[in-house]
């Protein structure tokens, strides 16, 4: 009796589904950052969720879960009902990055999520505090080789774009530095200003503010050209040849969310996108808006996974 009522029930709701995806949303939709207030992918997400209101008519509130490189928040979103409320702000660390850098992960990068759209690329950059002797590269490199072990690098966390980028940079430039990571871009650009560690590599959307400022001094963008903001600062590619890494920034569903559904975020986030007035502040650092559909970010994070994992490889980093 009681199989056949959970049966009955079962049906019911899964005669409503339509229904209520076509009403979709109903109610707050929760953003899933996974990484630190202050970031690149703060930014951009705060943006994108602020713009996503309007479209859909509740409120986007952005959560930050940081930790694990990006890992903590996609596995949350990953384990998240299937309805729509709960999307990942993902990243080439979340979605590409990490399956070659952890040995072991809570999610699986293609089965576990519905892909939404591909939102922005965004270039990393090289900082250091302005007290630091190395004005260039090049300079960076000679103390480096002069000093092995000496100094340190600060990233937004393990296993994150940033991590990656120092890792690749230390390999190809044959120099010694110490990584630290922090849970976040936010808190480690405070300790890079502040002079507690020297040198960072950052999202440039985070970085271009205190860039301007003069609170630290750029030293090369990890692109392989030279970013239409900042034109003045070379691209390491300049001083090392084939040098390039960058982060992008997409929107994510769990896994099972209904076609409708992910239909009505994929709108609402490629709205969002062509708001000229979002295309301006993305521009203010030099954050590229994309936009795709959800089968094109499907393909993208395939493509992703098979670009990055020799990459990693052979940079040698490899995290637990």
């Amino acid at each position: 009796m009681l199989r056949t009522m959970f049966a009955a029930a079962a049906a019911a709701l899964l005669t409503l589904s339509p229904a209520l995806a076509q009403d979709f949303p109903t109610r707050p939709v929760t953003m899933v950052i996974p990484f630190a207030a202050g970031g690149s992918t703060d930014l951009v997400g705060r943006l994108i969720a602020e713009r996503m209101t309007a479209e859909l008519g509740q409120t986007v509130v952005v959560e930050n879960k940081g930790g694990a490189g990006g890992n903590l928040g996609a596995a949350q979103v990953a384990k998240a009902s299937p309805d729509g409320y709960t999307i990942l702000m993902g990243t080439v660390a979340t979605h590409a990055l990490n399956p070659a850098l952890y040995k072991k992960m809570p999610y699986d990068p293609v089965t576990s999520f519905a892909p939404v759209s591909l939102l922005v690329i965004v270039p990393n950059v090289l900082v250091v505090n302005p007290e630091f002797p190395a004005k260039t590269t090049e300079e960076l490199i000679a103390l480096l080789k002069a000093n092995p072990g000496k100094y340190s690098y600060a990233s937004s966390g393990n296993g994150t774009p940033l991590h990656l980028s120092g890792e690749v940079f230390k390999s190809m430039a044959g120099v010694d530095m110490q990584h630290i990571p922090y849970q976040g871009a936010g808190p480690a650009l405070i300790d890079v200003i502040s002079g507690q560690v020297p040198i960072m590599f950052d999202n440039l959307p985070s970085s271009s503010g205190h860039i301007k400022s003069g609170k630290l001094r750029a030293l090369g963008v990890t692109t392989a050209q030279r970013a239409p903001s900042f034109p003045d600062v070379p691209a390491i590619a300049e001083v090392l040849p084939g040098y390039e890494t960058y982060t992008w920034n997409a929107l994510f569903a769990p896994a099972g969310t209904p076609p409708e559904v992910v239909a009505k975020l994929n709108a609402a986030a490629n709205k969002a996108l062509a708001d000229p007035k979002v295309q301006a502040r993305l521009a203010d650092f030099s954050a590229t808006p994309v936009g795709s559909t959800p089968e094109e970010l499907g393909e993208h994070v395939k493509k992703e996974l098979a670009k990055w994992a020799p990459i990693v490889k052979a940079s040698g980093a490899q995290l637990d």
